[in-house]
């Protein structure tokens, strides 16, 4: 049994046509199957009923498949952690980010960090702002930005933004029927998504803190794990959500975005750094942010040029 056997079996069991699988094997369909045949004869049973349209996998089919789909996977592991243990000279550089500040401006930044450290290999991992923080400490990150201000002396803070908050409806919520923004007022009565669901504190306790100020007790129908998730919720009418002005970029058909009355109302983009680190990448990203702000005529976060 050989490696591209199960990768063969594989792709069958999951077009459940032998047609679909050579033409994503890019192979033609007889040697395809030619193959399973000799994986079957190998094996000594049957993993395919031919007879059936589509074709569907037998007990023993099942069993191969989902040991088969295991052993790909750690294959697929096993080639990347050999390609980065190539590449371990090259000077890494990690960023972590929460979901919604990739509508805003960091995908700019990045590409400009990029630009300005081709020799440097950059990649992003999508986390949570408490969870960027133990990041950090640890080095499994080198930059976080996050939307909670959360106090450690290992780590130095930068908030990059204030964010104005808006509010997200399905397409045929009532609320829509008249123009203009609307007040926290309003919406206490309606079916509240929050996002993320875990871990705590996040977003969501921001977004419970700003009813709770105003005397206001929202009314929580969902917690979703991710800002996406609570869109989709959105779109299917399981209620409403409070969002920073940037998600708007995410654009649906079904979701209506408003204005809120209250103009104060704001979420911060942070930029988080080890405090120690004074290593030329940190350095790279702080100037890129202030030539990207002073080029945009935004206000420059204090102390962050210095």
């Amino acid at each position: 049994m050989e490696l591209r056997h199960l990768r063969y079996f594989v792709t069958v069991a999951q077009e459940r046509n032998f047609t679909r699988a050579a033409e994503k094997l890019c192979i033609a369909q007889p040697p395809l199957s030619r193959q399973i045949h000799d994986l079957e004869a190998e094996l000594g049973m049957s993993l395919l009923d031919r007879d059936s349209r589509p074709v569907r996998l037998t007990e023993a089919g099942r069993l191969l498949y989902e040991q088969a789909v295991l052993v790909l996977e750690r294959i697929d592991d096993l080639r990347t952690m050999m390609r980065r243990f190539r590449e371990a000279e090259r000077p890494r550089y990690v960023i972590g980010f929460v979901a919604s500040t990739i509508y805003a401006a960091l995908p700019h930044l990045i590409r400009r960090f990029r630009a300005e450290t081709p020799g440097v290999d950059v990649s992003l991992v999508e986390m949570a702002s408490l969870e960027q923080i133990a990041a950090l400490k640890d080095g499994r990150i080198d930059v976080g930005f996050g939307r909670i201000r959360l106090d450690d002396p290992a780590v130095r803070r930068d908030v990059l933004r204030e964010e104005q908050l808006v509010v997200a409806l399905p397409l045929s919520h009532p609320l829509l029927q008249r123009e203009g923004s609307l007040s926290f007022a309003e919406l206490a009565g309606e079916a509240l998504i929050l996002y993320p669901r875990v871990p705590r504190p996040s977003y969501a306790d921001q977004v419970i803190s700003i009813f709770r100020d105003r005397g206001l007790e929202p009314n929580i129908a969902h917690e979703a794990r991710e800002l996406q998730t609570a869109i989709g919720l959105v779109a299917a009418e399981v209620g409403i959500c409070i969002v920073p002005t940037s998600v708007q970029r995410l654009r649906r058909d079904d979701v209506v975005y408003r204005e809120l009355i209250e103009q104060n109302i704001t979420s911060p983009i942070i930029m988080s750094r080890r405090a120690s680190d004074r290593s030329h990448e940190a350095t790279v990203m702080a100037s890129v942010v202030v030539e990207a702000y002073r080029e945009w005529g935004w206000k420059i976060p204090e102390g962050l040029d210095s």
